[in-house]
């Protein structure tokens, strides 16, 4: 019998379209979405961009469980219940955007536009979803404005202090360092695509070392692992300083040519001996000379830091300090050579055509500036005026500030009318009394920079919007028509934005279009190669060379040298506090989690599968804790839950967790970030994480037996 086939019947359209990975992480990833029928089957590495080299992290190699999340929002939503409930019911677009033009006209009449505070930070990091017509909106309302500090602001103020901008070495030439040392960096979980530069650099004989209070999964891939208690890196580096200008291992030459204030660093380091760093830090004095004539002797070296330095009390001045050694040794001007904190500061999109803040002069003063990590006191004591109106979108506040009891609390606020534009059903949306559905970048239109590589990408959409999903620009489009806004602005399209944003006279920029966008994905700044910066002898600083000595922070009120400050919460800052909360606790990121996203993957969930303490044996055994305890940790501001992980991942005295676990997934209905601090860094107002003391129990001594059976059972159903 002969077998005929039904030419007739259709095969599913199979196509693969490119998409740039949204997060706020230094990859910036370009990357492939099989697509079939109108629906994501696959996503991987784009083979084609240098710096993705065809792989992904294992966050985004599943991120169709975002896109068809269960809990997708996909239709605007209206509260119902209680606030933090999470009990809504659908509405229209039109009701939605009705009930929030009503409400924001309805502040403004009473309170003043000021009483309104937008929220949002870098879930999206495409130019147009971060910062485009969202802050022409609130600039056009004269709302209150937002210090977005929650993440990098004083290391790249305590940067700049030193270099003049936020430039450093092209990771793609990583490959050429003799050197590589990670200060307060997880690249392996939060800069992947920096790795295979560095395994190239170490085939080719190449030491690496990570400086880190935390043996996180890029120190079990070190050479040496240095961990200084939190808080003490600038002591390190001024020892290490010391160590080099004492036995003469510096860079004579360069110093005198590239560097300002050189003599007194002379005389400032002395203090640093290596007894005196030891006590600070907790790191061998023997190991830290040896440290310090190995970075001198092995040229060239590369420095990347990262931003869970900086987020201390002191974390500006850390990376201020660490950024001056590659300077003593002559690191600058060769191929691998210098540091890297970000290369934002390479871009030269012109964002001021996308965020107008010249609309800001329509009104006879410019609005009140709140500090975003101050979220909770905003909305708990702040008056003239209070805040009434909360707009969310790009963040999920409920989860990622800090201070977080004073958060819930003011989310929790009947008079508050909150709104959370948002992909799925956060901590914060459930406070919400709109909540409107956002797209995913696969979605999506927009572009991108990046501040771990030196490409501009374009996203366009490869599926259709799930639901009725709508992007940041067409959102505030509609509302600006509700709320009667009638700047020709307003009416921007994607394109035009992005065309906007690439109309710079930047030699950077030359040839990069939005047609050549279009065809190619991505390209690179017109940078040449290699791109060695600095090797002309130029430095965006006062002097024109790397500061030292700083006369621009001695006006700004700050110790013009590099130096050691105290954080507010450790032995030295604060004896009494330390005497009742003697662990330093540091919470970086989870492997599989990138800030709070992520964190509603099943997956990713099993993956990490518990919030987790790491403990010191000794601390452990002090406390009669074993591995696989419930264990509590507490401190003034509040306690949170954790399974204990007992060993030398840390040193004593420090603790760690590894963020960010949702609220409502972990134990008791807290997260770490209950325990907190929002108090601001000594640099751009920064938040910081990890100045942060507690005490460490078994869960045993608050809780019954029952209670701890309850929380175990959570986890088992990952």
């Amino acid at each position: 019998m002969t077998i005929v086939p039904d030419r007739t019947r259709q095969l599913p359209l199979v196509e693969k379209k490119r998409v740039v990975c949204p997060h706020d992480c230094p990859d910036t990833c370009l990357m492939n979405a099989t697509v079939q029928d109108g629906r994501v089957i696959k996503v991987e590495g784009d083979e084609e961009m240098p710096f993705t080299g065809g792989f992904l992290c294992v966050k985004t190699r599943y991120y169709q469980e975002r896109i068809y999340s269960p809990i997708r929002i996909t239709t605007p939503l209206k509260r119902v219940g209680a606030k933090g409930a999470g009990e809504f019911t659908p509405i229209s677009w039109d009701e939605a955007l009705t009930t929030i033009a009503a409400r924001f006209k309805a502040i403004i009449a009473e309170h003043s536009a000021e009483a309104i505070l937008p929220f949002s930070y870098a879930g999206n990091m495409g130019k147009l979803a971060y910062a485009s017509m969202d802050r022409r909106f609130f600039h056009y309302m004269g709302a209150s404005l937002l210090d977005r500090t929650i993440c990098s602001t004083a290391g790249g103020v305590g940067y700049t202090y030193t270099m003049g901008a936020k430039i450093g070495t092209d990771p793609e030439t990583v490959g050429e360092s003799k050197l590589i040392i990670a200060w307060g960096a997880n690249p392996v979980s939060s800069n992947v695509h920096l790795m295979p530069f560095i395994n190239e650099a170490r085939k080719r004989g190449a030491k690496f070392v990570v400086v880190d209070p935390h043996r996180s999964k890029t120190a079990e891939q070190a050479d040496l692992v240095i961990q200084p208690y939190p808080g003490t890196d600038a002591a390190l580096a001024l020892g290490m300083m010391r160590v080099i200008i004492n036995e003469n291992l510096y860079d004579k030459a360069f110093v005198e040519q590239h560097t300002f204030g050189f003599e007194l660093l002379r005389q400032h380091v002395q203090q640093f001996t290596p007894e005196h760093v030891e006590a600070i830090t907790g790191v061998n004095a023997t190991q830290m000379i040896d440290f310090a004539r190995m970075y001198a002797a092995i040229k060239p070296s590369f420095i990347r830091l990262n931003y869970g330095l900086n987020r201390h009390t002191n974390g500006g001045m850390m990376v201020r300090t660490v950024a001056c050694l590659p300077a003593l040794v002559g690191a600058w001007g060769v191929p691998g050579g210098g540091a890297l904190l970000s290369t934002g500061g390479d871009f030269p999109l012109n964002l001021a055509a996308l965020e107008r803040t010249d609309l800001l002069n329509r009104h006879p003063k410019r609005p009140r500036t709140i500090n975003m990590i101050k979220l909770g006191e905003a909305l708990l004591e702040y008056s003239n005026p209070r805040v009434m109106g909360l707009y969310v979108y790009n963040c999920n506040p409920a989860s990622v500030v800090p201070n977080l009891t004073k958060v819930i609390k003011g989310l929790e606020r009947e008079d508050l009318f909150t709104v959370v534009h948002e992909q799925v059903m956060t901590d914060s949306a459930r406070y919400a009394d709109i909540v409107l559905p956002a797209p995913t970048t696969f979605e999506d239109t927009d572009i991108f920079a990046a501040y771990g590589h030196l490409y501009v990408q374009l996203n366009r959409p490869a599926i259709n919007p799930v639901g009725e999903s709508k992007p940041n620009i067409e959102v505030f489009r509609l509302l600006a028509e509700r709320m009667d806004y009638e700047d020709p602005c307003f009416n921007d399209s994607a394109e035009d934005m992005i065309r906007q944003a690439l109309a710079s006279k930047d030699p950077r920029l030359e040839g990069i279009t939005y047609e050549r966008l279009e065809k190619e994905s991505f390209a690179r700044l017109n940078l040449p190669r290699p791109y060695v910066p600095f090797a002309d002898g130029k430095y965006p600083t006062p002097s024109g060379k790397i500061e030292f000595y700083s006369e621009k922070m001695l006006r700004d009120g700050l110790d013009p040298l590099p130096n050691h400050n105290p954080s507010a919460e450790s032995a030295d800052g604060s004896p009494e506090l330390f005497s009742r909360y003697p662990i330093r606790l540091v919470t970086p990121a989870a492997h599989h989690f990138l800030n709070s996203s992520f964190a509603d993957m099943p997956t990713m969930l099993k993956k990490q599968r518990f919030p987790t303490l790491e403990l010191n044996s000794s601390d452990a055994a002090e406390r009669g804790i074993q591995n696989g305890d419930w264990l509590r940790a507490f401190n003034d501001r509040g306690q949170a839950y954790f399974v204990a992980e007992v060993g030398d991942s840390v040193t004593q005295g420090v603790a760690c967790h590894l963020s960010i676990w949702w609220n409502s997934r972990s134990p008791k209905g807290w997260n770490c970030n209950v325990l907190t601090s929002d108090a601001e860094a000594d640099m751009g107002k920064g938040a910081t994480f990890h100045t942060n003391l507690v005490q460490v129990e078994l869960a045993s001594r608050t809780l019954t037996i029952a209670e701890i059976a309850a929380m175990q059972a959570l986890y088992e159903r990952n």
